[in-house]
């Protein structure tokens, strides 16, 4: 199936699997790309040695195209672009917008642009600094999301755009694939239908929490890092919502600290993250700290398996999702679903 989404990063099927942190690593990448849709590989969580390190080894295991997730506001976004650059990656992807400056030496390199953005006026703002495309995520998406559903926010951003324009947020089968075209989208991006495939090195047990959600245990809460984060509804979840902001401070510079020994970032270089966090935003300190110690609440389930004590980003597909097929299996069946949708609108017609 091709489309504005498959010619730009040439890929052959239109189907993204998004950069989410300690789940999207080499071995899921790969396995997407090779299935021929566009794996992102998610950075923010590796330091930059590390990266360079999974970049090798995403193209050691395919020779297809594929993206790397980058933080925009980090303080080292510079050196990762030239890594990136320089290790020859196709797709920069950003969940938050990238300045002009950064989408033009990208450019200027050949690498491909696709910030995630949220709002119509964040896609007309990266559209104007010379973006290749844009991920559009609505409501329904998981890890930090907004208020406004895919089926609202999408068609308003395919009007306002003349770039290729991905649907996320709410997506697991061909007939949402369907969907998004139908709205004028070149494709759709899914993180949670990838997280639970057999190629996902999420642990069994956090895979079997996935599984067992519904619907409603599928939560959209501030008490993470003080911004509107779906996620798995859990004891700890209600415990954080809660705990009082004395408690909540100590927990936050716990993990904090935990998650600079781990990411081999500085104070300095933390507290200036978070202050770009902080920028523009209504955040307490202790606010700002948590949102610092987040890759550490969802490393502890997604790395370490323990659901009591890590938060599980989640759009909420998963009450949906029932099986764990790999990377493979699960981009031919939406490709066979969204074929049969589609022949069997076009019966209909005639």
């Amino acid at each position: 199936m091709e489309t504005a989404l498959t010619r730009l990063v040439g890929v052959r099927h239109p189907i993204v699997q998004t950069g989410m942190g300690w789940v999207a690593g080499p071995r899921l990448v790969s396995a997407t790309a090779n299935a021929g849709a566009l794996g992102i590989l998610a950075s923010a969580t590796m330091g930059t040695d590390r990266l360079r390190d999974a970049i090798r080894e995403v193209k050691s295991r395919t020779g297809a195209p594929f993206g790397v997730n980058l933080r925009a506001d980090a303080a080292d976004a510079g050196d990762r672009v030239r890594i990136m650059i320089e290790e020859g990656v196709r797709v920069a992807s950003f969940a938050l917008a990238p300045s002009a400056e950064l989408i033009a030496e990208l450019k200027e390199a050949g690498v491909v642009v696709i910030p995630s953005i949220g709002a119509r006026r964040h896609a007309e703002k990266v559209a104007a600094w010379g973006a290749d495309a844009v991920i559009v995520q609505g409501g329904e998406g998981g890890g930090h999301t907004g208020e406004v559903a895919t089926t609202v926010l999408l068609p308003q951003v395919v009007d306002a755009v003349d770039i290729p324009v991905v649907a996320a947020g709410g997506f697991f089968d061909g007939r949402g694939l369907v969907a998004a075209l139908a709205y004028g989208a070149a494709g759709v991006a899914m993180g949670t239908r990838f997280l639970l495939t057999s190629d996902s090195t999420v642990p069994d047990a956090v895979k079997a929490a996935y599984l067992a959600a519904t619907v409603r245990d599928v939560t959209v809460t501030r008490a993470v890092d003080g911004l509107p984060h779906r996620m798995l509804r859990t004891e700890l979840v209600d415990a954080m919502e809660h705990s009082g902001r004395t408690r909540t401070l100590l927990q936050a510079v716990r993990r904090a600290a935990g998650f600079r020994r781990l990411s081999g970032l500085t104070w300095p270089r933390m507290i200036r993250d978070g202050l770009a966090m902080k920028h523009g935003k209504d955040l307490t300190w202790s606010q700002v700290l948590l949102a610092a110690n987040t890759p550490m609440l969802l490393r502890a389930s997604m790395v370490d398996g323990r659901t009591d004590l890590g938060v599980m980003a989640s759009g909420q597909v998963a009450g949906v999702i029932d099986d764990l097929p790999s990377c493979a299996e699960l981009v031919a069946r939406v490709m066979k679903e969204a074929d049969e949708v589609l022949w069997t609108l076009v019966r209909a017609d005639s």
